[in-house]
């Protein structure tokens, strides 16, 4: 998985926008403006970070070397996600939903609707 297939998975998303707020080389997607990954473009291997369950979190980091404590984040809610071989591209698409659904679930139920289209 590359940088744009992040994109892609995330613009695929509903409700799904992108900007540069930290810098020209930290890409942000949010949904109703709340944050629910980001990725440095100057990394190499790829990475990004994800929201994740606090658990599930803590099993992650066991089981995959490539999944960390959120760099610059917190560490309890957020993980790095490295493409360092022991993280497979379904492994990344579903932390990728993970962390969206995650956020959406957090938005109120009008936001929920409005970004759903069912207004």
């Amino acid at each position: 998985m590359d940088f744009e297939d992040i994109r892609e998975r995330c613009l695929g998303m509903p409700g799904v926008t992108e900007g540069f707020p930290f810098g020209e080389d930290v890409l942000v997607f949010k949904v109703a403006g709340k944050m629910f990954l980001l990725t440095n473009l100057a990394t190499d291997p790829v990475s990004f970070n994800a929201k994740c369950d606090p658990e599930r979190a803590v099993e992650l980091r066991e089981e995959y070397t490539g999944v960390n404590p959120g760099y610059h984040m917190n560490k309890q809610h957020w993980n790095t996600v490295s493409f360092d071989g022991s993280v497979t591209d379904e492994l990344a698409e579903e932390l990728i939903e993970h962390s969206y659904d995650l956020v959406f679930s957090k938005l109120t139920k009008k936001a929920q609707r409005e970004i759903k289209g069912e207004d």
